[in-house]
């Protein structure tokens, strides 16, 4: 197979199944800034998550995100 073939077939994949591809080939190169880059996420994550609590920011329904994704 190409890489123009995995290329397309990995288009067609659901969002998720993309990001999650996305997140494996990017876990493949073992980069010394991965444990960094996730840590920073993780802080963000956390920060976002204690702001919808406290009602500073609205949620946005999963399905209603997918689907302007895949427009």
């Amino acid at each position: 197979m190409t890489k123009e073939q995995l290329l397309s077939k990995a288009i067609d994949l659901p969002p998720i199944e993309r990001a999650q591809l996305i997140e494996d080939l990017l876990d493949s190169f073992n980069l010394k800034q991965r444990k960094k880059i996730d840590k920073i996420w993780a802080k963000e994550a956390k920060r976002r998550m204690n702001a919808l609590k406290e009602v500073k920011i609205d949620a946005i329904p999963a399905q209603e995100v997918f689907d302007e994704i895949n427009r």
